[in-house]
């Protein structure tokens, strides 16, 4: 019994360990802030997507999202055939890709994962999904070292290469170590351009937020309605209470 006993804390110590671990891993780097006010921006959105279509959805399926919900960001049916759809034949079809499973797991290491929900997905202590994500995909760098030839700071030894390169242009990471209280800790000192991209940095940064814009509406279409809704519901609950109250105070008032 005392072996039990014993071998449960140890297993719950370890538990708690790795726990700890992970939040201190994730909670190591600061997470830029998401521009928020994109998800009202139906062009930021509509560009977001045109983005998602060209640059993602040849290894990421969005298997939950389906093409003709791109309506509810001011697109029609034939803009959206025309211009986003290259991996569908109708407009009610879901946003699939061609890329088999095992094949992606061979060449690239690992199955791209779906991105319907994935800006829901990624929070954490460092600050929501759209926030991680905003910062990962502007902290791509060169690193020989890695197969893929890049590497990024928001998720180090990331299986994926940098697929926006040709927008963002090349860069390395500069680090130097810093020496506290006896423990050396690596320091990112910034990045130096080796090659321009067709952006520039303030148009890179504009796009990606329009990408994550996309990729956070992706998750939940019906967000801005539910909360412009829930606004009136507050208002509606407001009045009624104060209604409710006074009738209280009504029906009560010849009462000791």
């Amino acid at each position: 019994m005392k072996k039990l006993i014993l071998s449960l804390l140890i297993c719950l110590g370890m538990n708690v360990g790795m726990s700890t671990g992970a939040v201190a891993s994730e909670g190591g780097m600061h997470w830029d802030k998401f521009p928020s006010e994109k998800m009202n921006d139906v062009a930021a959105l509509q560009n977001g997507a045109k983005l998602f279509v060209n640059y993602c959805l040849n290894c990421h399926a969005a298997s939950y999202m389906r093409y003709n919900r791109l309506r509810d960001i001011g697109l029609t049916e034939d803009q959206i055939k025309k211009n986003l759809m290259f991996a569908a034949d109708k407009v009610g079809d879901t946003m699939k890709v061609s890329l088999d499973p095992k094949q992606a797991k061979e060449w690239l290491g690992v199955n791209p994962p779906d991105l319907t929900v994935i800006a829901r997905s990624r929070a954490g202590v460092g600050g929501s999904g759209a926030d991680y994500l905003y910062t990962y995909l502007r902290t791509y760098y060169r690193d020989d070292t890695k197969a893929t030839g890049w590497n990024n700071l928001a998720y180090p030894n990331s299986a994926m290469p940098h697929v926006l390169w040709e927008l963002q242009g090349q860069r390395t990471a500069k680090f130097s170590e810093v020496k506290s209280h006896g423990v050396v800790q690596v320091k990112h000192d910034g990045y130096e351009q080796i090659s321009p991209g067709s952006m520039s940095a303030l148009e890179y940064d504009n796009a990606i937020g329009d990408l994550v814009a996309y990729l956070q509406w992706m998750g939940e279409p019906a967000q801005g309605q539910r909360e412009r809704l829930g606004v009136w519901v507050l208002l509606f609950l407001a009045v009624f209470t104060v209604i409710a109250w006074r009738l209280n105070a009504s029906y009560w008032k010849d009462i000791k």
